[in-house]
């Protein structure tokens, strides 16, 4: 079936709050999966939203090995979803949220793959700030991996503190850390070499790369989410969290 005409059907149903359509399942191959999820990016664009960046997913093993999914993956971010640190959300506005640690990368010159290389992505990459990615378990992942790309991949927002300047000296971010507050008790860490087993530019050479293959680039002044440090996290109604990337900040969020 044409791309288009599955991407109007998904629009219509997440229009409708209804998320993986029970009438999709198993109908989608991986790389139609995406398809879609790029359709539904240029209708969120052509309503009058903005792509902000890109999301990396599924790049630590604690991530995969809780998604029993063992590939990396993509989704997009939209201004929309875009929020500083301390931001409050309501709970009863989300469909089973929850978040993941990370750092979120600039993007300072534009990068087309295929052929990427890690010194490309160390040249490319200005900036990193702490941040949390705000998901939504809306449907199976595991299960159904192709329709879950063509609904973003869980992606709903992200929430994200000051950017600090990449420097020779904080470049390595295997080198990087994260502990986890979560109401004010510790609830985990992971250092950043959890993060493609080598850090969070590594998820820069892997979407630059996977994007090629759609004909795109990984264009200059793009945020992108470089994948979660630890596990995905649940969320509560009052659940407060708090995430310390050592050099690299803090960054807060909360659910009620």
């Amino acid at each position: 079936m044409d791309i288009e005409t599955i991407a109007d059907a998904l629009w219509d149903a997440m229009r409708q709050g209804r998320h993986m359509p029970a009438e999709w399942a198993g109908r989608l191959t991986m790389q139609q999966g995406y398809a879609v999820q790029l359709a539904l990016l240029r209708r969120h664009i052509a309503s009058g939203d903005r792509q902000t960046g890109w999301k990396v997913g599924l790049t630590s093993e604690a991530m995969r090995v809780q998604q029993q999914v063992h590939e990396p993956c993509f989704g997009y971010l939209l201004e929309s979803g875009r929020h500083a640190s301390g931001k409050a959300y309501r709970f009863d506005e989300l469909i089973a949220p929850g978040f993941e640690n990370e750092l979120c990368l600039t993007v300072g010159k534009t990068l087309r793959g295929p052929g990427v290389s890690f010194e490309d992505a160390v040249d490319a990459v200005t900036h990193a700030a702490p941040a949390l990615e705000i998901v939504e378990v809306r449907g199976p992942f595991a299960g159904n991996l192709p329709l879950a790309m063509a609904d973003n991949a869980q992606q709903k927002a992200y929430v994200t503190g000051a950017a600090v300047p990449l420097t020779a000296e904080n470049r390595d971010l295997a080198r990087a850390t994260v502990a986890v507050e979560i109401d004010g008790t510790p609830s985990g860490s992971a250092p950043g070499s959890a993060v493609m087993d080598g850090g969070g530019l590594l998820s820069i050479v892997w979407l630059a790369n996977k994007l090629a293959e759609f004909d795109l680039s990984l264009d200059a002044g793009m945020q992108v989410m470089s994948g979660s440090f630890t596990k995905q996290y649940p969320a509560s109604i009052g659940t407060r969290v708090s995430a310390s990337f050592g050099r690299f900040g803090s960054v807060q969020a909360s659910f009620l």
